[in-house]
């Protein structure tokens, strides 16, 4: 029986597809609710390689996607370091051992991935019985979890991710959703997950042929980019589907994929987050060359919003406050209670108060950055590129409780499971607990 949620004011929605998640159950890129918070308290404080390490298991391949948790199942994706053999891993939550490696896409000729990127890095989905897997236009998968059978798959879908893809699913109700923003084309796409049929596909409403000093085309590659997951919330009474790409933050009717308004910041790309989503606002990092983070007021249908503009149009749609110090480009922010935490890729957390943007704190934790924070009762968790774990006090004062190191860094984001953290480096997966 599915558990009931009650939606209040402007809290995040948990998907329809994902309400059956136990305590134990980490379904998606950043948890149950998509925003990095878990309700469990006496997650572990201490650990090394020889303490509090309940089992570490080797891992196949060269992949950055973060481990999904649904009923003593960890699942995960692999690929080759050179992309020609694609696949999806299953690790028993008790004992660690890989109890399934699935080969599921073969890529004769495979596209450019930067190093710092690989051809495994968007995150799965999970609901009862099904797991969602995706590698970008190379292909996409539903597996049955009980069996590993391969329910259906998707090779057709043309987008040339020039650094390789980034953007993991999410699954809402019937529909799973997913971003392809590449230097070709930049569009949404929804499918019933149950057949992988297209139910609907939108591509992105802003010109990307914008011309430089020179009169000439000049957004191509990099410029056209975006690494960014969707997300869905209710706004006031609309549910709405966030997606941010290259140059805007756009929110579509999750049904029809209809626009119902965006905001624009044609100075970024490569938009690498999660939004979050609180208080009445929206908060996403633009991503990179001047990236700022906006506090995003809703806007009614229609609406369109320059986050530049010297004087904001007189519409529902406001860039509330925005700050372009310290601002993070890969990690995804935390929302806790009134203040938003956000982590540099250099090592600077800041904590906002949420409401206004004024900076409670700022400090240097050390290290670079790219998963996103996980936050816990009263404690937020930082994982660095270098393989250290820096644990803090939630709250107005800045406080540092623990520093933990495993054998190499973190480039996936952390996973819960009851009083466990599952995580993977960029070798191997632990699960820590006291």
């Amino acid at each position: 029986m599915k558990r009931a949620i009650k939606v209040v004011g402007w809290l995040p929605l948990l998907a329809a597809g994902l309400c059956g998640a136990s305590e134990t159950d980490w379904p998606q890129f950043r948890g149950p609710r998509g925003d990095g918070l878990c309700t469990g308290a006496n997650l572990p404080l201490r650990w090394s390689e020889t303490n509090h390490v309940t089992w570490k298991t080797p891992l196949p391949g060269r992949a950055w996607s973060s481990p999904v948790i649904w009923k003593g199942q960890i699942w995960l994706t692999t690929a080759t370091p050179d992309g020609r053999e694609l696949s999806a891993l299953c690790v028993d939550l008790e004992s660690g051992k890989i109890t399934r490696n699935l080969k599921l896409f073969d890529v004769e000729k495979p596209q450019f991935a930067h190093q710092f990127n690989t051809y495994a890095s968007p995150t799965p989905v999970l609901e009862e019985g099904r797991v969602y897997v995706t590698f970008g236009s190379p292909g996409t998968a539903c597996l049955d979890t009980a069996t590993g059978r391969k329910l259906w798959e998707r090779r057709d879908f043309v987008c040339n991710h020039f650094r390789g893809a980034g953007s993991s699913p999410i699954l809402h109700g019937d529909l799973l959703y997913l971003n392809f923003d590449g230097s070709d084309r930049q569009f949404v796409v929804a499918l019933d997950k149950q057949t992988g049929r297209t139910v609907w596909e939108k591509k992105r409403s802003i010109d990307f042929k914008d011309l430089g000093p020179d009169g000439e085309p000049q957004a191509e590659g990099d410029l056209r980019k975006g690494y960014g997951t969707c997300h869905v919330a209710r706004l006031g009474e609309r549910l709405t589907l966030l997606s941010q790409g290259s140059k805007a933050l756009y929110a579509y009717d999750p049904l029809t994929g209809d626009e119902l308004w965006r905001v624009e910041e044609r100075l970024n790309h490569s938009a690498s987050t999660r939004p979050v989503v609180g208080l009445g606002m929206i908060f996403a990092p633009s991503g990179w060359a001047t990236g700022q983070l906006l506090a995003i007021r809703p806007g009614a249908p229609g609406e369109i919003l320059d986050a530049n503009a010297a004087a904001a149009p007189a519409t529902r749609l406001q860039v509330v406050w925005k700050t372009k110090r310290n601002v993070p480009k890969k990690p995804s922010l935390l929302l806790m209670d009134d203040l938003l935490y956000g982590l540099d890729d250099i090592g600077i957390v800041t904590c906002w108060e949420a409401a206004t943007g004024t900076v409670v704190w700022s400090e240097r934790v050390g290290g670079n950055y790219s998963s996103a924070l996980l936050g816990a009762p009263g404690r937020l968790y930082l994982c660095s590129e270098e393989g250290k774990t820096v644990v803090l006090a939630g709250g107005r004062q800045f406080q540092k409780l623990a520093e933990n190191r495993l054998g190499d860094g973190f480039m996936a984001s952390p996973a819960v499971s009851g009083r466990a953290l599952i995580l993977r480096t960029k070798t191997a997966l632990y699960r820590i607990e006291d």
